[in-house]
C-alpha cells in the first residue's frame, strides 16, 4: 500500500557520513574520510571499518532539516522523499564504503522470507562497487560449484571452510552481486562502496578466532549453496553506465560533462520519478537550484534527491566521478 502524506516538493540535501567501528577496520582513514570533521559516531581509539551515508541515525547536513537524523525525516515526509509507490515508511538502502585492514567474517545474509520467519521486516541483498584496490585484492562470493552442506558445516567446524569459497580478485571499478544466501567474506585489498537493503542482519559462520558471535544454525539455514553472486559486467548507454540493476536497487555512473539537469539523471525505463542518491566518488561539485541555498558536494559526499524533489543542475568542480544509487520496490518485502 502506498504510503500517504503530503505531496510537499523538497530540495535535495548533504547527509552527514556516520563512522562506525569495527575490529577489522583502521585507525585512520584518510585521505577517503578525515573523520575529526564530525563530531559523531567514533569513541577514542575504536578502529574505523565502515562509513554509513545513509544509514537511519546519519544526520541531515544541509536544508530546511538540518540537524535531524535521515529516518526522522522520511519519517516527517514519507511521499515527499520516497515517492507514492514506496511500500513503507522508512529508507529503503543502507549504503556505506567498507574499509578493510583484516579479513571480515565469513558470513551469510538471511533473505526476506527467512528474516521474516524470525521477525525481522527484510533480509539482505547487496553489492559491492571497488572505489580503488591493491594488485592483491580478493573477495569471496559463493560456494564453488560442488560444495554441499556436509561440507560447509565440517569447514566452520575445523576452520576449512575459505577452501570452500569462489575467491574472486577485485579490480577498481569492479561490481560485484552478492544476493542474500550468499556465503561471502570481504578480505582485505580493497575499497568498497556497498549497497544494500536497509537491514542490519548477518550470520557469521567462521570468524577467524576473534571472541564474537556465531550464528552458526542460522547461517545454515540461510545458506544457498548456488546463488547469482559474482561480478557484474557494466552496460554502457549514451548518457550512463549500469553497474548493477536488480530487484532492490539499481547503482549507476553518469558521466557530467561541465554540469546535468536533475531531469536527466534519472533513466528512460525507471517508472517515475522516485528517490535516489548522488555520491561523489572523486572530485566535488555543486548543486544549484531555485529555493534553497547551494549545495556542496565534497569528495566521498552523498546527496539525498527526493522523489518529489526541486529543479536543480549539478556542476562538475573538478574530477568529479559521480556514482547514483536508486532502490527498487519488490512486491512483497
Amino acid at each position: 500500500m502506498a504510503v500517504q502524506a503530503s505531496p510537499q516538493t523538497l530540495a535535495p540535501f548533504l547527509i552527514e557520513p556516520r563512522f562506525v567501528p569495527r575490529v577489522w577496520g583502521f585507525d585512520d582513514l584518510r585521505p577517503w574520510f578525515d573523520w575529526s570533521r564530525f563530531e559523531k559516531g567514533r569513541e577514542a581509539g575504536d578502529p574505523l571499518g565502515e562509513v554509513w551515508l545513509t544509514g537511519d541515525d546519519c544526520h541531515i547536513a544541509t536544508g530546511p532539516y538540518s540537524g535531524k537524523i535521515l529516518a526522522d525525516v522520511i519519517a516527517q515526509e514519507p511521499r515527499a522523499i520516497l515517492g507514492p509507490v514506496a511500500p513503507r515508511v522508512e529508507s529503503p538502502l543502507l549504503i556505506k564504503v567498507i574499509f578493510a585492514r583484516e579479513k571480515l567474517s565469513v558470513q551469510v545474509h538471511p533473505d526476506d522470507k527467512l528474516a521474516q520467519k524470525y521477525g525481522d521486516p527484510r533480509g539482505k541483498t547487496e553489492c559491492w562497487y571497488a572505489l580503488d584496490s591493491q594488485p592483491d585484492a580478493q573477495v569471496a562470493a559463493g560456494l564453488k560449484p560442488g560444495v554441499t552442506m556436509d561440507q560447509v558445516r565440517a569447514g566452520i567446524q575445523n576452520g576449512t571452510l575459505e577452501d570452500s569459497l569462489n575467491v574472486l580478485p577485485v579490480e577498481r571499478g569492479d561490481m560485484i552481486f552478492v544476493d542474500a544466501g550468499t556465503v561471502h567474506a570481504i578480505w582485505p585489498g580493497s575499497i568498497l562502496l556497498e549497497t544494500q537493503q536497509n537491514c542490519a542482519l548477518t550470520y557469521r559462520m567462521y570468524d577467524y578466532g576473534r571472541p564474537r558471535e556465531l550464528h552458526i544454525e542460522k547461517s545454515l539455514e540461510a545458506t544457498r549453496l548456488t546463488t547469482r553472486a559474482g561480478k557484474v559486467l557494466p552496460v554502457s548507454r549514451p548518457d550512463r553506465t549500469i553497474l548493477v540493476d536488480v530487484e532492490y536497487f539499481r547503482v549507476e555512473r553518469l558521466p557530467v560533462r561541465s554540469q546535468r539537469s536533475s531531469a536527466s539523471l534519472a533513466a528512460s525505463d525507471e517508472p517515475g520519478p522516485g528517490l535516489s542518491y548522488l555520491f561523489a566518488a572523486a572530485g566535488s561539485a555543486r548543486l544549484t537550484g531555485e529555493g534553497f541555498e547551494p549545495i556542496e558536494i565534497p569528495a566521498r559526499g552523498l546527496v539525498c534527491v527526493p522523489a518529489v524533489g526541486s529543479a536543480f543542475v549539478l556542476e562538475d568542480l573538478g574530477g568529479l566521478d559521480l556514482v547514483r544509487m536508486s532502490p527498487r520496490w519488490p512486491a512483497a518485502i
